[in-house]
């Protein structure tokens, strides 16, 4: 049965790498096609969005006036001051550290011990075969380190970021996330924290450095972060040998 089952599996990996190796041959010369127009909502990992939302004001119309509550005015400030308004971060990062330490660390001590004499003094003279310095013990303590950070960090990039909280004394909490895929490796941009109304610009743009609490994460996934990374069982061993 197992041989049938790997016979069976070798044949389909066969199977599968002809068809492949075939349309590759069938599409030299050619422009690679585009996807056609599709309803998103239709595609099967398709799941409708829950972001936190203001709390809805119902619209009402005054008297003799053109005008309603829920209208955009055009003299009113639209920077994002709600739960639910999309704020953009300028990322802005150049961080640069050099650090360098040199210890070192030394102890010598010298014991020496008459065991013939000390038994003598019992017996009113030096023991057989033993003489007055018989023990001598020494012992010695050298350490010595050096360590050394030279850190070179720049990142200057743009994410747009949604409003998820407002503080009681009127802070707005932000959070965003960006993804970009191309081929097999995926970008991923992530940017959280607490910014003041007051610290934002009249395009509705922040800069990452009046951020406070900020949590920044840049980094991807995919076939090269793949490689980069030790394999799991050196990442096991690293973490349980001693030495």
């Amino acid at each position: 049965m197992n041989i049938f089952k790997l016979t069976a599996t070798a044949a389909l990996l066969s199977m599968l790498g002809a068809c492949t190796a075939a349309d590759r041959l069938a599409s030299i010369g050619a422009t690679p096609a585009l996807s056609a127009i599709e309803d998103p909502t239709a595609q099967v990992n398709y799941r409708p969005v829950t972001m936190p939302m203001p709390e809805t004001v119902v619209a009402s119309y005054q008297p003799n006036s053109l005008f309603r509550t829920d209208a955009r005015g055009f003299f009113k400030d639209q920077r994002a001051h709600r739960i639910g308004d999309i704020l953009t971060v300028n990322v802005t990062i150049d961080d640069r550290a050099q650090i360098a330490n040199q210890t070192a660390r030394g102890r010598t001590s010298t014991n020496n011990a008459g065991v013939g004499g000390a038994i003598g003094s019992i017996f009113g003279a030096l023991a057989p075969g033993l003489s007055s310095t018989d023990i001598d013990v020494s012992s010695g303590v050298n350490d010595a380190g050096t360590g050394s950070v030279n850190r070179s960090e720049s990142l200057e990039t743009q994410v747009a970021v949604v409003v998820t909280q407002i503080l009681p004394n009127g802070n707005l909490v932000i959070e965003g996330h960006q993804e970009v895929r191309v081929n097999f490796e995926v970008r991923d941009l992530v940017v959280a924290g607490i910014v003041r109304p007051e610290d934002i610009s009249s395009n509705n743009t922040i800069e990452s450095s009046k951020i406070a609490e900020a949590r920044i994460a840049y980094g991807g996934r995919g076939q090269i972060t793949d490689v980069q990374q030790p394999r799991y069982g050196q990442q096991v061993l690293d973490a349980i040998l001693p030495f």
